[in-house]
């Protein structure tokens, strides 16, 4: 047995994350994770929010999700107070006459439609044999973009921030990149916030950038180069 609020919070204040940064690499509202870090379990919805929760939070801090989900099972759910699942009364007469109606909604727009298409016809020169020529108007595809910021998220993924020339310029990405997720950024200058190197591909001005290899990294990258910062 272990106390899983003290270890969650121990591994966040460990690799220095704040709370509306895991809020939004991992879709958890605030408050929960707080209230997990807590062990305030009763704050969340139901018990089978609370299991996703914990594995979600414990992965994203590097953790065993499913050893989180084991202990708080063990500890809560063996006394028979799992969440009863909730009957659903039928709904069939309802769910028919909603079927019914939109039914006859479609069938109206369709009679509507071939009206129309009769009427333009008949008084747009349909009985003239000759048939109508439209021009459509060139269209110049746009040649794709080079230059800028790529990131590709390999194997697991990685969450990361990217900040426009350093750690005060304006936020510009915030996410984890799962594999084979593509982000795009314009720019020749960034600040970037890597959570692990070794999740990411990055790029810029269609050149493969190396970073460094650990975890937690803060760099600036440049065309001629690129160099760890602080925060």
């Amino acid at each position: 047995m272990f106390e899983i609020g003290n270890s969650l919070r121990e591994a966040r204040v460990r690799q220095g994350l704040e709370y509306p940064q895991i809020e939004l690499a991992t879709k958890i509202r605030a408050k929960y994770i707080h209230a997990l870090e807590e062990e305030q379990f009763g704050l969340l919805p139901a018990h089978t929010y609370v299991k996703g929760f914990l594995r979600t939070y414990a992965e994203f801090l590097g953790l065993d999700g499913q050893l989180y989900v084991d202990e708080f099972s063990s500890r809560f759910t063996g006394d028979g107070i799992e969440d009863a699942p909730r009957r659903v009364a039928p709904r069939v007469h309802q769910d028919r006459g909603i079927e019914r109606k939109v039914l006859v909604l479609a069938l109206a727009g369709i009679a509507t439609l071939t009206a129309l298409v009769i009427v333009a016809w008949k008084f747009g020169g349909g009985d003239s044999g000759t048939p109508s020529v439209v021009t459509q108007p060139s269209q110049t595809t746009a040649p794709p973009v080079v230059g800028g910021l790529r990131l590709t998220g390999v194997k697991k993924g990685t969450y990361i921030e990217v900040r426009r020339s350093s750690a005060t310029g304006a936020v510009l990405l915030q996410a984890t990149l799962a594999p084979g997720k593509i982000e795009r950024i314009d720019g020749t200058r960034f600040w970037l916030y890597v959570r692990r190197s070794s999740g990411v591909r990055v790029a810029l001005g269609g050149k493969a950038v190396a970073l460094p290899a650990g975890h937690n990294l803060k760099v600036v990258v440049t065309p001629k180069r690129t160099a760890r910062a602080g925060a």
